[in-house]
């Protein structure tokens, strides 16, 4: 015969067994989808600036013009919270970024875009967010992480991690803590993600920047 104790514990071992088929599962985490499909640039549109944007070797490679202002390749669809994967290749000499949360004055072409921006380039300040076009500078307004200033690596492919959501934008490279920020100064919760090519200066150039491995995925 079972004692009253043993009998308890059967009960309460059978509830555990149980809670699997009765407990509510947790909602997965939406999968990452690609932003460029090594093909073609269909899913894009060029603002400003006349750099050139071409593919090779499975790669975007934006290249100077020069005398040309800042030029972007920008996503057409908006992106508000996410997370952003990348892999970047530059030119020493060449300053680049990636433009999220963005938009162009008059929602055209020919507006100038402007909004946060992930900076790359090879002088320590790589993976910081920068005010593009916004009149505040750099958003970013500690840059003085040894760590985080060496993060990037001249001449080879760099990985970027971007995580924005809510006025929260976190950055990696190459899985170094870059940016932690709060966001209030840029006004911008949703917009599209673009990839720059910097301007030049006439006599200067040419110079390229190449971005590989582009994926995203939207949090609610």
């Amino acid at each position: 015969m079972l004692s009253r104790f043993s009998a308890r514990l059967l009960i309460v071992c059978g509830a555990v067994a149980l809670l699997p088929s009765v407990l509510p599962l947790t909602a997965a985490e939406p999968e990452f989808t690609p932003l460029f499909n090594g093909s073609d640039l269909d899913n894009f549109e060029q603002r400003n600036g006349t750099a050139t944007y071409r593919i090779e070797d499975g790669a975007i490679v934006g290249k100077t013009s020069e005398g040309s202002p800042n030029s972007f390749l920008c996503t057409k669809k908006h992106y508000g919270d996410f997370e952003l994967l990348f892999e970047v290749k530059v030119d020493d000499a060449l300053n680049s970024g990636v433009q999220i949360r963005s938009a162009s004055k008059g929602d055209v072409p020919e507006g100038r875009v402007h909004g946060p921006q992930v900076e790359i380039a090879t002088n320590g300040t790589a993976g910081f967010i920068y005010g593009e076009a916004l009149g505040t500078g750099w958003l970013s307004e500690d840059r003085t992480d040894k760590a985080a200033q060496a993060a990037f690596k001249k001449g080879e492919w760099n990985r970027y991690r971007v995580l924005a959501r809510g006025k929260s934008i976190q950055t990696w490279v190459n899985d170094v803590p870059v940016a932690s920020l709060t966001d209030e100064k840029s006004g911008m919760s949703s917009g599209f993600i673009g990839l720059q090519v910097h301007g030049i200066g006439k006599g200067t150039g040419p110079y390229e920047v190449r971005w590989r491995n582009l994926k995203i995925r939207e949090l609610k």
